[in-house]
């Protein structure tokens, strides 16, 4: 349908993080990533995606006021309820769950499993969420790259920025199949594998 299209996920948490918030304070970071896809009348580099979302969990992550729902008032900037909030436990079970489940999808639709994957790239939530989702998906540990030990969750920046690390550390080579799976809020989550043609 287009010719070039440039994909930018950028996080500036730092803005909405309550830095008495020990739930959420220590897990996120600001950053930015962008990614240049190009059409090819020859080949597609694009093997798979898989989408979902479910809208009956907003509570569990969220920023309560400052929209239409609730207004911004004295009151809700003297609460805090414009800072991300999260209850962690529930956001690791469904986070997990649904992950695993975007990476199998994406595989099955194409009829891939993961001795076809070269390298996986998942949302840099946290280290927990990372190895339980490789453990529930079935993937290799050693397949899983991981840089959230450097940034913290950069949420909509992180798998843009671990896929350019993961090259310049020439841990993907042309050729090679990648598989992307991220979450958040809303919830969301989804999977793609690519082909890398670079």
């Amino acid at each position: 349908m287009y010719k070039r299209v440039l994909l930018v996920g950028v996080e500036a948490l730092s803005r909405v993080t309550d830095w008495a918030d020990r739930n959420t304070c220590v897990l996120f970071g600001d950053g930015a990533g962008a990614m240049i896809f190009e059409a090819s009348e020859t080949e597609n580099d694009i093997i798979s995606t898989y989408l979902g979302t479910d809208g009956t969990h907003t509570d569990i992550l969220n920023i309560p006021a400052g929209g239409s729902a609730i207004p911004t008032t004295k009151e809700t900037v003297e609460q805090k309820l414009h800072f991300v909030k999260m209850l962690g436990k529930e956001v690791f079970k469904v986070a997990v769950s649904k992950m695993a489940l975007a990476v199998n999808k994406a595989q099955e639709l194409v009829g891939l499993t993961d001795k076809d994957i070269d390298l996986y790239i998942p949302h840099q939530a946290n280290i927990r969420i990372i190895e339980a989702v490789a453990k529930k998906a079935g993937v290799t540990n050693e397949k899983v790259y991981i840089n959230v030990h450097k940034y913290g969750n950069m949420s909509a920046a992180t798998t843009i920025v671990a896929l350019d690390e993961a090259y310049q550390e020439g841990k993907i080579k042309k050729g090679n199949l990648v598989e992307l799976v991220a979450f958040g809020a809303g919830l969301t989550w989804g999977a793609c594998i690519l082909k890398i043609n670079f």
